[in-house]
């Protein structure tokens, strides 16, 4: 069981650090980070809008977020790096961050999430989801989805092509729950295929002989010749 142990561990370790990173990195953008192991120790790389405010004057921030990593978290020698996000409109985490903000300024919930879905497909994407989670309107909670396009909802689809993000709205009445799913205009889904118009083997191939037009020119361009050229032709024969 050690080695179930050990991923389980690894697991949790990652979240903790998504969550210390969502907090600490809210004002710059955060789009989401990645972790590997290399032989020097452990590469982590942060996605943001404001790569800058991740940074910090003299690198002050980020050798700050290097030290939480090694001494709160246990992560062998981290390695930071920051990388700023192409189109801000396709990563997920930054999208549902928007619209946590915006339900927190007061905006109507079917107006932000609606905004969300426009921003996203005028971008090009293939589809988008949003799902608002709790008390939208009243004292009641209740879940409120927007769709357009197409999203996979199972199978391993839906795990390696759907870009997921997750924010929460702190409101009077409670908190809310934002959750924005997107598939990106680049992503070939396995259920899209295009058929080919390929000839049969023992097809002959079709040879062109003209058509009846091309023909008729043929014979009138041969009487429309003057008699000596006529006459030249047949001494050279």
């Amino acid at each position: 069981m050690a080695v179930e142990r050990k991923f389980v561990a690894d697991g949790v370790r990652k979240v903790r650090v998504q969550q210390h990173f969502l907090k600490e990195l809210k004002r710059a953008g955060y789009g989401g980070m990645d972790m590997a192991r290399t032989p020097l120790g452990t590469q982590v790389t942060i996605y943001a809008e404001k790569p800058g405010i991740v940074i910090g004057k003299g690198g002050k921030v980020v050798r700050q977020l290097t030290a939480d990593l090694a001494q709160d978290y246990g992560i062998e020698s981290p390695q930071i790096e920051v990388q700023q996000v192409g189109n801000p409109n396709f990563n997920a985490q930054i999208m549902a961050e928007r619209l946590a903000n915006a339900l927190e300024r007061g905006w109507y919930f079917r107006k932000a999430g609606s905004n969300v879905i426009r921003r996203v497909m005028e971008s090009g994407a293939l589809g988008c989801e949003v799902v608002l989670s709790g008390k939208l309107t009243g004292s009641r909670a209740r879940v409120q989805k927007f769709v357009e396009g197409y999203i996979k909802h199972s199978g391993e689809p839906s795990i390696s092509m759907v870009e997921k993000g997750y924010a929460v709205a702190i409101k009077k009445l409670g908190t809310i729950g934002v959750q924005v799913k997107i598939i990106l205009p680049e992503t070939k889904l396995p259920d899209k295929f295009e058929i080919l118009d390929v000839p049969a083997r023992n097809q002959a191939p079709v040879i062109d002989e003209g058509t009846e037009e091309d023909l008729g020119e043929t014979i009138d361009a041969e009487l429309a010749a003057t008699p000596d050229e006529v006459i030249v032709e047949e001494e050279v024969r």
